[in-house]
Order: C-alpha cells, then sequence, then structure tokens
C-alpha cells in the first residue's frame, strides 16, 4: 500500500513535469538514446540499474525512464569555483558516451563554463539572463571550493569582476535545488587543506539555504546524474546522513561492500605493493586503504562506465568523500588504525553509521580494526 501511495504521487509529479516546453521539440532525449546506439532494451536496463541504486523497489523502473527523458524540462545551471573541472570531467569524458552523459548532455544547461561557446561579456549575461528567465525553477550545481571572506578575491571571475563566493550566493538565493558537486563544493577539498591560504570553503558555509552534498574527487557520473533524477521524481530533498549527503548513495562504508572484504576478514593483507599479496588481491588495509571509514557506492558503481576502481586496480581508497579528507586522513599509504582518534574533530567523519557520528563507537572500532590487522602479523605463513 505504502508503494503504490508513493507510486502515485511520483506519477502525478512526473505527468506535471512532461507538461513543462523542452529544450527543443525537434529532438527527445529517448530520441537521442536510440541515435547513439542505445536500444530501447538497454535503456530500461539502464533505467532498471538507477531504480536500485536510488533505493525504489524494481516496480518503478517505468519511472524512472520517464524522469530521464523529462530531464530537459528543468534548467540547470552549473557553476565552477575552485577546482580542477575533474567532477564536470567525469561525466564529460567518456571514451564511449553513456546513458548517463547523453542525459547530461541534453539536459537544459543554461550556463556551464567548461562546454558552453560564449565568453567574456556574453558568457556573463546569459548567467545573468538564465537564472532571471528562470528564476524559482533551476536546479544549481556548484563544483569547487569557494574563497570566502577576507580572502574572496583570490577566486574573481568574469568582466564584471565578482568573486566567486558572490556568484555563488546570487545563484544559489533563486535556484530551486543546490547540489554541491565533489568533495571540494561539499567540503572545500584540497583548497581548504591546511594551510588554507585561500580561506577556501564549502558551499554550504556561504549560503543559509540547504545544500545536498555529492562528494568524491571526482564523484561517479551515476551519483551525479541519479542525483539529478532524485529530485525529478520526487521534487523534494532526499534522504541525508549528518553530512548532507544522500543516503541512497552514501549510506554503506566503501569497506562494506568492498570486493576485497572476504581478505580483510581473513587476515589477508597487503604488506606493500608488489608482494605476493597484492598479486593475490589481499586487502589494502595496511598500505593505506581508507575504505573502513569511507561512506560511498565507489565499491558498486565504479568508474569509466563501471570498468573499474582504485581498491579493483590495486590502490586503497583515499577517503576522498569524507569532510577534509586531505588533513584527516593521514598519509595516503599508511592505515589510520593506531591514530584513528586524531582523524576527527568533535566525532565528524568517523567510522560509525552515516547519520549518527560518535566518539565511543569510534574508539572502539579503532581498537578492533588495528586489533584485527595485528592478529596477522604473528600469523604463521602459509606454507
Amino acid at each position: 500500500m505504502e508503494n503504490s501511495s508513493l507510486f502515485d504521487k511520483l506519477s502525478s509529479r512526473l505527468d506535471e513535469l512532461s507538461n513543462l516546453p523542452k529544450l527543443d521539440d525537434e529532438v527527445s532525449i529517448s530520441k537521442l538514446i536510440e541515435e547513439k546506439g542505445f536500444s530501447r532494451r538497454e535503456f530500461m536496463t539502464w533505467a532498471g540499474a538507477m531504480t536500485s541504486m536510488l533505493m525504489l523497489p524494481a516496480s518503478f523502473t517505468p519511472l524512472v525512464a520517464q524522469a530521464a527523458e523529462i530531464a530537459d524540462r528543468l534548467p540547470l545551471v552549473w557553476l565552477h569555483m575552485a577546482e580542477c573541472t575533474g567532477c564536470s570531467e567525469s561525466l564529460l569524458r567518456s571514451a564511449t558516451p553513456s546513458i548517463d552523459s547523453l542525459i547530461f548532455d541534453y539536459i537544459s544547461l543554461e550556463y556551464h563554463e567548461t562546454i558552453m561557446a560564449a565568453a567574456g561579456w556574453q558568457a556573463e549575461q546569459n548567467l545573468h539572463n538564465a537564472m532571471q528567465k528562470y528564476k524559482g525553477r533551476y536546479i544549481l550545481m556548484v563544483e569547487g571550493g569557494i574563497p570566502h571572506a577576507e580572502s574572496d578575491y583570490f577566486l574573481t571571475i568574469g568582466a564584471h569582476g565578482k568573486t566567486g563566493q558572490e556568484s555563488a550566493q546570487e545563484a544559489c538565493a533563486d535556484a530551486a535545488a543546490i547540489f554541491a558537486i565533489g568533495s571540494c563544493s561539499s567540503f572545500g577539498g584540497v583548497q581548504a587543506a591546511y594551510p588554507n591560504p585561500t580561506n577556501a570553503t564549502a558551499l554550504s558555509n556561504i549560503t543559509n539555504k540547504t545544500v545536498i552534498n555529492v562528494p568524491g574527487c571526482p564523484p561517479s557520473e551515476s551519483n551525479i546524474v541519479g542525483t539529478l533524477l532524485h529530485f525529478i521524481l520526487y521534487g523534494t530533498l532526499p534522504a541525508l546522513d549528518v553530512y548532507n549527503r544522500p543516503k541512497w548513495a552514501y549510506g554503506l562504508r566503501i569497506h562494506d561492500a568492498c570486493e576485497r572484504r572476504g581478505r580483510f576478514d581473513a587476515g589477508e593483507f597487503v604488506e606493500q605493493f608488489g608482494d605476493e599479496g597484492a598479486k593475490n588481491g589481499y586487502c589494502l588495509y595496511k598500505v593505506g586503504c581508507k575504505g573502513p571509514y569511507t561512506f560511498n557506492n565507489c565499491s558498486k558503481q565504479k568508474f569509466n562506465q563501471g570498468t573499474s576502481w582504485p581498491v579493483q586496480a590495486g590502490h586503497g581508497c583515499m577517503g576522498c568523500s569524507e569532510p577534509d579528507f586531505w588533513d584527516k586522513m593521514g598519509i595516503v599509504h599508511e592505515p589510520l588504525g593506531d591514530r584513528l582518534y586524531h582523524t576527527v574533530f568533535g566525532g565528524l567523519g568517523a567510522d560509525a553509521t552515516a547519520d549518527k557520528i560518535g566518539v565511543g563507537i569510534l574508539t572502539v572500532t579503532a581498537i578492533g580494526i588495528a586489533a584485527h590487522a595485528a592478529i596477522s602479523l604473528v600469523k604463521k605463513p602459509k606454507e
């Protein structure tokens, strides 16, 4: 009964959006996907996978497909702050365009500095016009940390010489929904690492409106498009953890679904890169993997169109989707077990649950993980 009620609610929401004008009456997302060589079966398979990722019943797959097909009804403004454009590249740099990237290509993207043709005065005018024309309706996605306060001038943009902070605040004021794409926009990123000379900070710190964080360095294309589809489906914010990350994407630790988890449980660890353990796919905890402390779905969604992800490729997780990971995750190739207590400030970024952080739980878990790793040191080597 509950699922039936939700299904009807989402159907009504999509019917309402379907009445909004399209970007181009001559083309549609479904037609574009077909022209790029994807069959209807492949599209529905993708929609089914996205439905599962959004933690919806399989019977909701037609709704997710419909949401993707009408994604061009909602205008989107994408701002670049202090960043490397890696989050945009996560969507744009595909050897073979995926359905995720095709949808992103065709949505009503009103402003995006990397891919738009306009420059200078014209670009700035385009941004102003888009925010005025779609006031209260557009979705705002922001990539990059934001220099603020007395150091805001370190990021000065456009012909009018506005600071990034000013541009972001103006865009946030009239947005229907705000998404911080990537760890820089979500938490400050490497720009905010000590000593943070530009006073770079998270998007949420320069606006009083709710910001949905989609961290990662970069986040997967599925997490970016999935966040957009969730808003199209519901018209509301998703369930969020304590760091305003969508629970459907960041509700579990990397460690929970890692393909090397069995090796960890068996006490089989890589002791140094290139050893027999590394060749046999042993757990990477001892060479610095931060999977036990990091919440993300990388092990399930992977990168490069599902090809691989760091742990599969033989390198431990760096914890990039956690707040202040650059400073708090320690040395990349060393484990945190013996000094986990120093990686947190006020109980943040801990190995607990995504929406309930406790230093007590953190301490117990730290001891458990460190002890588990230590046991393997005294195990007799296999014959």
